[in-house]
């Protein structure tokens, strides 16, 4: 009798643990299911039907010639553009499945109180001032010799905005207030009213001083 009992709670009991393991993988499947495939699936979706300008990396596509994401910072040095914050990319660390370099930004990761830094935005200042003589001793907005955060922002404040009207306008042929028309179409608003503060698109700005985009 007794070992008939201990055999009975033998075979409840891996009855039991069979019954939790399944319950675990079905759990598992499922969860799998509708997290990894269905919610992704749905997303996707509704992004490309709704929102696929975002959804597909935010690029100014004009007349089938791809200029660049909105959202992601270039370096522009000549006088005849805009110049925008520093980036910090990359093209030497990652290459796609045919070998091609991978462009990726990150900060640059330099305390504010190292020589580094100090040299790097001094470097900055001095291609500003040369640039823009008629500043003269004019402070020069922040953002127009620092990283950012993320090491690829695309805008400017209005006033590093602003700071090179006078440039732009003597080496483009327009005038001051068509310049500053321009900054205006390509201003960005706090979101809300209220969340962050107005910012250039510098990449629009400088489609729109070479009449790519109107």
């Amino acid at each position: 009798m007794r070992k008939t009992s201990f055999g009975m709670k033998k075979g409840c009991e891996a009855m039991r643990q069979a019954k939790i393991w399944g319950s675990a993988a079905l759990f598992f499947l499922v969860t799998t299911i509708l997290c990894g495939v269905v919610y992704t699936a749905v997303c996707t979706g509704v992004a490309q039907l709704f929102f696929p300008y975002q959804a597909n990396g935010s690029i100014i596509e004009v007349d089938g010639t791809k200029y660049g994401s909105e959202l992601v910072g270039q370096e522009f040095h000549d006088q005849d553009h805009m110049w925008g914050r520093l980036t910090n990319a990359n093209v030497s660390t990652f290459t796609d499945d045919e070998g091609n370099p991978v462009m990726w930004y990150g900060p640059s990761n330099l305390s504010p109180a190292s020589d580094d830094f100090a040299a790097t935005v001094q470097a900055r200042i001095d291609e500003i001032h040369a640039a823009h003589p008629e500043k003269g001793d004019e402070p020069i907005p922040s953002d127009l010799v620092t990283n950012s955060g993320s090491g690829f922002d695309p805008h400017i404040s209005p006033a590093a905005a602003e700071y090179q009207v006078e440039r732009l306008a003597k080496n483009t042929g327009k005038t001051p207030s068509e310049i500053r028309a321009i900054i205006e179409q390509c201003t960005e608003q706090p979101q809300f009213g209220i969340l962050g503060d107005a910012r250039v698109n510098v990449l629009k700005v400088n489609l729109m001083l070479d009449g790519i985009l109107q």
